[in-house]
Formats: structure tokens, C-alpha cells, sequence
């Protein structure tokens, strides 16, 4: 069957992005095919974009289909599947996302609770995964914990925050402006560093009583990543789970001996390999969605046709919620 797809010819900005019309073969063994409801616009796709930040997607031959996740109802359903049955809500985190319709392996589908819409389950499925690993496993936060998140007001600053005080943490943020303050003050947060007028390992130390957070959870890379370590306590973790502002880079692994820091750069594919990690992992994050128990904001919503416009949006750090992309 014909489908339409977000297609990149090669790497670069998000001009390079255009509908095509392809083919798209039936469902093999273990799969089914997906009609995309509503698609999640995400910075994994703007690294995927750019084919500058490593792994598996610069690899790619081209032309590559863009995103990385999507909700939709199974439209067809390949031999051996028995799991999943035509007219399904489900959501996924796979290759291809950014097309009317996909082609998924059974088995790596997120069955859809009726709580939970399909523009929650688009804006909220990976930033959501994500957020649960790094709260519940990654580091295990809780009471006496005190968090430090960059990029508060963003999409997964968000969630964080809101999850992180819903585990009894203490939740510290950093924005860039007094608007973004206000958001993140709304979704959980503690204390708020406003980094564009002051400092923000000060203001942390402060907030700590000298000692440091325990866990730094930095979206932002570059910008950030180094002043991390000078705030986060003996023993702690700086996470740089995104590159916003740029690649890390190279540095020095003494910075990291004085306070025996642990620095890890993970990636959701590796705490959703297991099937059954990944089944308890989306069981958490749709039961605090389905209680109403974190808020879930979106941000603009842009036909497929213009998903160059939405990764400008995503780039220039204005949203405060995520982006979502409708079919």
C-alpha cells in the first residue's frame, strides 16, 4: 500500500525534511501495521536529523524515514500474532514514526489504556518512558533525595518534576527565563535557578547546604554538563540523558575523582529492550497518566506535512510542552 512518510534525503537542518509517497510492504510474521493517530516530535528526532551525535541512526541509508514514536490503531495484522488485535490503540518507540502509516513487531507495542487519549499518549509515551527509568531505576529517587533538572520547563522537565515530587523529592530547577520559572514552579518544583541571572551551581550548593545535589539530570549537554559536576554531591550522579545545546565532548575523568561522581550517558532503547522491564515500565507511567496524578500540557500541534516547522519550534527552546505531529 502507498502511505505518506517524512522522508531526509541527507543530513542537515530541518529543510531537509519532505513528504514522500512510498510503499509500504504488508506486515511480516510478528508484525502489524499501524495507522498513526497522533506522532511525537521529540529531540532523539532532530539528533537523527543532523546524523551528528552517533549510534545506530547515522548508520542509516538513505533516504530514512524520521521519528521515533508514535499512537495509532492496528490496520493490519501479520501471521503469528496473537497479542494484538485489529482496531488496537496502541503506541510504540521504533524507527519510521513520521508517516500516516507504520509497520511495527508485535511485541514492541504499548497497548493503550481508555484513560489515556491518543495526543496524551503522542506527547507523552517517550518523554514518559524516559522519565521512569531515570526517576525509578537509573537512580532511584524518593524521600530525602534532592534532585537537580535542567531545562525545567521543557517537555521532560515537566514530567520530571511532577514525578519526581510525586516519588518525595526535593525538586531543583533551572530555566532560562522568569515566564519559563512560572511553568516550572506549576509542575512540581521546589526552588527554581533562573541561570540567565545568576548562578546556578551557587544557587544549588545553597539550596543543599553546601552539600550538592544527589542526582543532576541534564537534557542539555554542552551548556551545562561541566558546572554539573561542581554541584552535585560526593558520591552523586550527573545523568546527561539529552544534547540540546551540543555534544559533551571530551573531558578530563580526573574532574570526576575528588567526589568519586558517577557521569552516565543513557538511552531509553537499552531500559526497554526486556519485554517484561518494558511492560512494567509503561504500566507506571500510565497509571500516574490515568490518575491524573502528573499534568499533561501539549504544546502545538502540526499536520504532518509540516514537521520541519515543529523541529524549529523544538529547537529554538521556546516550548514548554511537547510537540505533536497529526497524520
Amino acid at each position: 500500500m502507498k502511505t505518506q512518510a517524512v522522508r531526509i534525503h541527507r543530513h542537515g537542518g530541518p529543510e531537509v525534511m519532505r513528504l514522500d509517497e512510498i510503499d509500504l510492504p504488508d506486515p511480516a510474521t510478528g508484525h502489524v501495521r499501524i495507522k498513526n493517530t497522533c506522532i511525537g516530535v521529540n529531540y532523539a528526532d532532530i539528533y537523527e536529523r543532523e546524523g551528528d551525535h552517533g549510534g545506530p541512526h547515522s548508520a542509516k541509508e538513505m533516504p530514512i524515514t524520521m521519528g521515533h514514536m508514535a499512537v495509532g490503531v492496528i490496520d493490519a495484522v501479520g501471521k503469528d500474532v496473537t497479542s494484538h488485535t485489529l482496531g488496537a490503540r496502541v503506541g510504540y518507540i521504533g524507527p519510521n514514526s513520521y508517516a500516516t502509516y507504520t509497520n511495527m513487531p508485535a511485541a514492541r507495542l504499548f497497548s493503550l489504556p481508555d484513560a489515556v487519549t491518543d495526543d496524551v499518549a503522542g506527547g507523552y509515551l517517550l518523554r514518559g518512558l524516559t522519565a521512569e527509568y531515570l526517576l525509578r531505576r537509573l537512580y532511584k529517587v524518593g524521600p530525602g533525595t534532592t534532585a537537580l533538572v535542567h531545562a525545567a520547563a521543557g517537555g521532560m522537565g515537566l514530567i520530571l518534576g511532577e514525578w519526581g515530587r510525586l516519588l518525595g523529592a526535593r525538586m531543583i530547577g533551572t530555566v532560562s527565563s522568569e515566564a519559563k520559572a512560572e511553568v516550572a514552579r506549576a509542575h512540581g518544583y521546589d526552588a527554581i535557578i533562573n541561570y540567565s541571572s545568576e548562578d546556578f551551581v551557587a544557587r544549588t550548593l545553597q539550596e543543599t547546604d553546601g552539600k550538592g545535589a544527589d542526582v543532576i539530570y541534564d537534557g542539555v549537554g554542552k551548556m551545562a554538563f561541566l558546572k554539573s559536576l561542581d554541584c552535585v554531591r560526593p558520591r552523586g550522579m550527573v545523568i546527561s540523558y539529552g544534547t540540546a545545546s551540543g555534544n559533551v565532548g571530551a573531558f578530563d575523568l580526573q574532574r570526576l575523582h575528588s567526589k568519586s561522581i558517577i557521569v552516565t550517558r543513557p538511552t531509553l532503547r537499552s531500559w526497554i529492550a526486556d519485554p517484561d522491564e518494558a511492560a512494567a515500565a509503561s504500566k507506571a507511567l500510565f497509571d500516574v497518566l490515568s490518575g491524573g496524578q502528573i499534568q499533561t500540557p501539549l504544546g502545538a500541534r502540526f499536520p504532518l506535512a509540516q514537521a520541519a516547522e515543529a523541529h524549529r519550534q523544538l529547537e529554538s527552546r521556546s516550548a514548554t510542552a511537547p510537540i505533536i505531529l497529526i497524520p
